[in-house]
């Protein structure tokens, strides 16, 4: 405990002194950022090279903890000190990148660069991703396999904290409550080295947060951004090595999930707006909580909060594996609620896309009905087989009322129209009989409609609140007029009332029609 607890609390104690020297003397030298483009919330000039005084605090914290392990244990000095260097190399390549960046703003592809080149240099220390074993089982992964997935872990966290660094405290925030887990991990699995740098960070980054949180007086710089981004996701890819696969690959990702989620979302809606991938922008989450009307501070606080909870669920997966799924279900749900609220208009439109598909499914659901019920008139020779196939597969659709027109309806039977209910002379109907005040209604001529012999078919709709989904083209071009025109030829025909009509030289004709127009 007591290695710890001296990194903490000189980590602290150096934070506490270090900021103030390092912000007068960027005030003294006019190193200071001030408020040039519109998604910049300052509104004075403010020193942003705090990134010494966080990188300076964590090694000199590291190096207090090392001390007094070398004078508990001397033996563990030599690999505690080669496990150290492994992080703080490529780190202090990281935070010379990023202070560069604060004074000469360099092009992306050179970050980039660099930080691939500090993946690489960690991957072949042995903390990179050396074992999957869903996949390899107790092999190692192979070379051509983890540096690509190294490389993409630390520049992803390392950038992605450069980009929620936008309100004051909330980069270094957030990763503080990140930096605790990563702690809380490295020591259940044993990690005591990665669990000293994670312990100095945490100390380095509430020192600082003094004077960082709103109104910061000084700023975390680039220099300070991706030294903690690059610094958490070697810590956390380090950690949780011990753990089983899904459960390591789960919990550093569920621990970081602010800045994963942010530099997610940023690509998502960038892509979805036709806009430059990597191009900065006012619409970051934080950016989003103050167009809502929250204060500076209230957004900080709030996303403080989305931090913690994002901690807390990488813990709980810790122990228990078999609530992955659960847990990635919640955040889930809780990402789209959050999301929802943040009003996005690229999302709005895919939103809207989406329902535009799952409203066409239903589309295609209701044609194929009507095709089918075309395929079954063929084979109805009364209105009860009619009735049937309507009840079938015209209803679901959400029609309310059909109606059949047709001369000398009142010559048949009753109990030959079941289940059409007669209505008048020429019409017979099935469902709601208050077809004339009906919101909807679309008629379908059938057969040869010259002279007095009119056929129709209806359908009805009692009210327009919610659309009916289905391509009204469908019931001429499937077929289904010409299948119902002859279905109640063949009803009637059946009928001994009109043995006598079918000799008639009109009813031939009709039918003849019928034939011609099936034909065109």
């Amino acid at each position: 405990m007591g290695p710890y607890l001296c990194a903490f609390v000189v980590a602290v104690v150096s934070a506490l002194l270090g900021a103030p020297a390092v912000r007068e003397l960027a005030i003294w030298r006019g190193w200071v950022k001030s408020p040039s483009l519109s998604r910049h919330v300052h509104r004075r000039p403010v020193p942003r090279i705090g990134g010494v005084a966080i990188y300076a605090s964590s090694c000199v914290a590291a190096a207090a903890a090392l001390l007094l392990q070398s004078a508990i244990d001397p033996g563990a000095v030599g690999s505690s000190a080669l496990r150290l260097l492994a992080i703080f190399v490529p780190a202090t390549l990281i935070f010379g990148l990023g202070l560069l960046d604060d004074f000469h703003n360099l092009r992306a592809r050179t970050k980039v660069a660099v930080q691939t080149f500090a993946a690489i240099l960690l991957y072949a220390s042995g903390l990179g991703v050396t074992h999957l074993s869903a996949i390899f089982g107790t092999r190692p992964v192979p070379a051509f396999i983890g540096v690509p997935l190294t490389v993409a872990w630390v520049v992803a966290i390392t950038n992605a904290f450069n980009l929620i660094d936008g309100l004051d405290g909330l980069a270094a925030g957030s990763a503080f409550f990140s930096t605790v887990i990563v702690v809380a991990v490295s020591l259940l699995n044993g990690s005591h080295v990665i669990a000293i740098v994670a312990v100095a960070l945490a100390g380095s980054i509430l020192g600082f947060l003094r004077y960082n949180f709103n109104p910061a007086s000084i700023f975390l710089g680039d220099s300070g951004s991706l030294y903690i981004g690059f610094m958490l996701s070697a810590a956390a890819l380090a950690s949780s090595q011990k753990s089983s696969t899904m459960v390591a690959v789960a919990i550093p990702v569920v621990s970081l999930g602010l800045p994963i989620l942010d530099v997610s979302i940023a690509i998502l809606r960038r892509f979805l707006g036709g806009r430059p991938l990597f191009e900065a922008d006012a619409d970051h989450i934080h950016h989003k909580l103050l167009k809502r009307g929250l204060s500076h501070r209230d957004a900080v606080l709030i996303l403080y909060g989305v931090s913690a909870v994002f901690g807390l669920l990488g813990m709980i997966l810790y122990p228990r594996g078999h609530l992955l799924v659960p847990v990635l279900a919640l955040i889930g749900l809780g990402v789209f609620l959050g999301v929802q609220q943040l009003r996005y208009h690229e999302f709005t439109e895919l939103q809207r896309v989406g329902r535009r598909i799952v409203n066409q499914m239903r589309v295609i659901s209701n044609n194929i009905a009507i095709r089918r019920a075309a395929e079954a008139l063929q084979s109805s020779q009364t209105f009860g087989d009619i009735g049937a196939v309507i009840a079938e597969y015209l209803e679901p659709i959400g029609f309310d009322g059909f109606a059949l027109e047709m001369e000398s309806l009142d010559e048949v039977p009753e109990a030959a129209l079941v289940p059409f209910v007669r209505k008048s002379s020429d019409v017979i109907y099935l469902g709601a009989s208050e077809t004339d005040a009906f919101a909807l209604r679309l008629e379908f001529c059938l057969g040869s409609n010259t002279g007095r012999r009119k056929r129709s078919f209806s359908v009805f709709r009692a009210t327009c609140n919610e659309p009916l989904w289905f391509d009204s083209n469908v019931f001429v071009s499937s077929g289904f007029t010409t299948a119902l025109d002859k279905a109640l030829l063949q009803s009637l025909q059946a009928n001994y009332a009109f043995d006598s009509m079918d000799s008639r030289p009109d009813k031939a004709g009709a039918a003849v029609a019928v034939a011609s127009s099936a034909a065109d």
